[in-house]
């Protein structure tokens, strides 16, 4: 899948970033948590794999929050109202009447907010490690304390840019340097030290609570159990308080959805986005690319990018056994016998 293009919609004086992959019969709209940088997000594995899922679901439509990425730059605070104005202009400019959104941590809170003020626009919410209120209160006892937050800022601002703390919201990819090496890449250009600083105190301020009771579409709550950042007791939270929501919980202890196994979050939000269960492979052929189950092309995907076993593994938040279990069952399905037959032949699935 070649990089998709950039455009930008305006949104009052700012303009924002986004990008539109795929045809499909219904829009996805991505909400990314804290910042995001939408064109070298393309450049992770995990990330551009979660993509590609997302985007045999529908039309997947990506955006960098104002003040991220590609979005023009803004070192102030800004109004809740403004935001949704955003995702109001990224869906006009992408040509979205109606969208799936799909919400991740603090994108998660973006996501109920609108459904609430603009239900007309949104069919279904999906919402993994969401947030309803960022800071603890008597009522609210799982959340940040005042002072992990304002640790959190100052490491933040210091480290920034140089891959620190990648994995503590996800403890899969500790000792991963290649992917440090990209998030740190990805941080320096998804925003500055003073941007970060700015958008952690925001998220500090947010509760959204009284909203919740007012969503009124289909939504999919999901979480894993081990998670240290946003604890599940969170998402136990919205799933109670929005009317009919269905939570699913998984094992695990990563943060973001992409990394860990990602696969089975995404069979269930397929279900949920399309109505068809992600197993049924009726028609598929035996042999060829085309037989490849998601997870085997991607692990045939870093390994014709030059990926060990031990590295794809550690990539994919999956054993190394695993990841050989995959390569030979595609050998099979490809008709190949090693490393090299696979290169040369189908070479171009690591594009």
């Amino acid at each position: 899948m070649e990089r998709p293009k950039t455009a930008y919609a305006r949104s009052g004086s700012v303009r924002i970033a986004y990008q539109v992959v795929g045809d499909g019969a219904r829009d996805i709209v991505f909400m990314p948590g804290f910042v995001s940088h939408a064109d070298l997000a393309w450049e992770d594995p995990h990330l551009a794999y979660f993509y590609r899922r997302l985007v045999k679901m529908g039309r997947l439509i990506l955006f960098d929050k104002r003040g991220t990425g590609m979005s023009d730059p803004v070192v102030e605070h800004f109004s809740v109202d403004q935001r949704m104005d955003d995702l109001r202009a990224v869906m006009d400019g992408a040509g979205s009447r109606e969208a799936v959104l799909f919400g991740v941590s603090e994108g998660g809170s973006m996501a109920m907010l609108f459904a609430a003020r603009y239900p007309e626009r949104v069919t279904r919410l999906v919402l993994h490690s969401a947030v309803a209120r960022m800071m603890w209160a008597e009522d609210h006892p799982w959340a940040w304390s005042k002072r992990f937050l304002e640790r959190f800022i100052a490491t933040s601002v210091e480290t920034w840019g140089t891959g620190q703390g990648a994995d503590i919201p996800n403890p899969s990819l500790a000792g991963d340097l290649r992917y440090r090496e990209w998030f740190a890449r990805y941080t320096q250009v998804a925003a500055s030290p003073g941007q970060v600083a700015v958008l952690l105190a925001m998220n500090g301020e947010l509760d959204i609570r009284d909203v919740l009771p007012n969503i009124s579409q289909p939504t999919l709550v999901t979480h894993r159990t081990g998670e240290r950042w946003i604890k599940v007791e969170e998402s136990r939270y919205i799933a109670r308080s929005i009317p009919g929501a269905r939570l699913v919980e998984f094992a695990g202890a990563d943060h973001w959805p992409w990394v860990g196994d990602s696969d089975a979050i995404l069979r269930v939000v397929e279900e949920f986005v399309t109505g068809i269960q992600p197993r049924r492979r009726a028609g598929a052929p035996a042999v060829g690319p085309q037989a490849l189950s998601p997870r085997e092309e991607e692990v045939v995907r870093l390994a014709v990018a030059g990926f060990t076993a031990p590295e794809t593994a550690t990539r994919l938040g999956i054993s190394e056994r695993t990841v050989e279990a995959h390569l030979a069952h595609a050998y099979t399905k490809l008709d190949v016998r090693t490393r090299v037959d696979l290169m040369r032949r189908y070479g171009q699935l690591g594009a």
